[in-house]
């Protein structure tokens, strides 16, 4: 359902948000060694998600990544539509452009229950309830 960069980008935040808990700004390398993501992606995804408003960045020796207390209420859909489009919830399972209930897909009905338990997951999630679990060791962001 999601890109690899969009998988990327939710890994990036809440490593992000994680670190930005105790004060901390993160630099790019850092970023992608936790994650396990090329630089290059990394690099691209953050200052996106930085233009657009969802985490901060400061230049400079004493720069880096950082997400302060209201983007850390922010719900995970917000990085999802900031990747894939604001669609991304509403796509055909099977890619299809004219897929609806009068005209379905095979997987139609199946897949739009999937699609809708997935979108209330990421709407109600919001970043620093995905930190918690990393920084307790209950969750990882890479294998």
């Amino acid at each position: 359902m999601f890109s690899l960069t969009c998988k990327t980008a939710i890994k990036a935040v809440i490593y992000l948000s994680c670190k930005s808990a105790s004060g901390e700004k993160t630099g790019l390398k850092e970023v992608a060694e936790q994650i396990n993501a090329s630089e290059h992606t990394v690099g691209k995804i953050l200052q996106s998600l930085a233009r657009l408003g969802y985490i901060n960045s400061v230049k400079g020796p004493a720069g880096g990544f950082y997400i302060n207390d209201e983007q850390q209420q922010q719900p995970i859909s917000n990085i999802v539509e900031a990747i894939e489009g604001t669609g991304v919830f509403k796509e055909c399972g099977l890619g299809l452009s004219k897929c609806s209930a009068t005209h379905p897909c095979p997987i139609h009905n199946e897949y739009k229950v999937a699609r809708e338990l997935i979108e209330k997951l990421f709407r109600e999630k919001r970043v620093m309830d995905l930190c918690d679990p990393v920084t307790n060791g209950l969750a990882y962001l890479m294998d």
